[in-house]
């Protein structure tokens, strides 16, 4: 009896030690927001400096053609803003399937904006060199492909997808 209070006594420091390990890290994981916002800037992992190699002339090539375009991007985020809020709002109440049909509605218009996003890109292709468009051209299609409800694997043999709560 002795010898099993010891071990979960030492299994408890064990746990606690690390605990307070972690508590004491000096840094943060970044949050969502942070790691979206650094894409969409162009740095950290899938950012256009990282593996385009861009100069700083095209840099700021780029800026000037995404504050460009930027009213238009934000037009488009603050009309599908009601379809996501109530989205979050079904799926917080567990009603999966108004959460699915306002994240369709959302969905549908921000592909309303496609062909002005086309024009954006055809004009960034086009100050990039032919090895930059090879790897932006990956990118786009890779990009492509996730946005078609590729996840995880499902739909592949042997995947499902999780089931849906109604």
């Amino acid at each position: 009896m002795s010898s099993v209070r010891t071990l979960a006594l030492g299994a408890l420091m064990i746990v606690g030690v690390a605990g307070v390990s972690a508590a004491q890290s000096t840094t943060t994981p970044p949050t969502r927001a942070q790691r979206s916002g650094e894409m969409r800037r162009g740095g950290g992992r899938g950012g256009f400096g990282a593996d385009l190699n861009l100069t700083e002339a095209q840099k700021a090539q780029i800026k000037t053609i995404r504050a460009k375009y930027k009213p238009q991007n934000e037009a488009l985020r603050a009309q599908a803003k009601p379809f996501m809020d109530a989205a979050r709002a079904a799926r917080q109440k567990g009603d999966t399937a108004t959460a699915r049909a306002e994240m369709l509605k959302a969905r549908n218009v921000m592909q309303g904006g496609q062909t002005f996003r086309n024009q954006e890109n055809a004009e960034i292709r086009a100050i990039l060199t032919p090895e930059q468009q090879a790897k932006w051209d990956a990118r786009q299609k890779q990009m492509g492909e996730r946005g078609k409800g590729e996840h995880k694997g499902w739909g592949r043999k042997g995947k499902t997808a999780p089931a849906a709560k109604s």
